[in-house]
């Protein structure tokens, strides 16, 4: 298993622990989930993925409140994460769960409208 695998998969466990269990602001939705980590090869930046439940602007503030706390979540992936450096993150908004989703009502919405069709066309 590759290095940079692993290390993603270590910082993604931290950042979620630390994002549930210790960052404090009411402006963070409850529902934040940690949905990914890419490092880069070097093991210098991750980009961790987080996604939430709300609208617009409330995904935008709590995007706002992580980047706030980036300085405290870096320190806390270095206390728990065994590494000689302890990469620059960024946070990304993954919209994938709310694009699968929409994806998965569109499905719905054709098999409702193909068994309507077969229905009308046997009567």
């Amino acid at each position: 298993m590759k290095r940079s695998y692993r290390v993603s998969e270590e910082i993604k466990r931290v950042a979620a622990q630390i994002i549930q269990n210790e960052i404090k602001d009411p402006r963070l939705s409850a529902l934040t989930t940690v949905t990914g980590v890419d490092v880069s090869r070097d093991l210098s930046y991750a980009t961790i993925y987080v996604s939430a439940l709300g609208d617009e602007d409330q995904i935008e503030e709590t995007l706002g409140v992580l980047k706030r706390a980036k300085k405290f979540i870096r320190y806390r992936i270095g206390q728990e994460v065994s590494l000689r450096l302890v990469p620059e993150i960024s946070f990304s908004y993954d919209d994938s769960i709310v694009e699968g989703n929409r994806m998965s009502k569109l499905i719905d919405q054709v098999i409702a409208q193909d068994e309507e069709n077969r229905r009308n066309r046997n009567t």
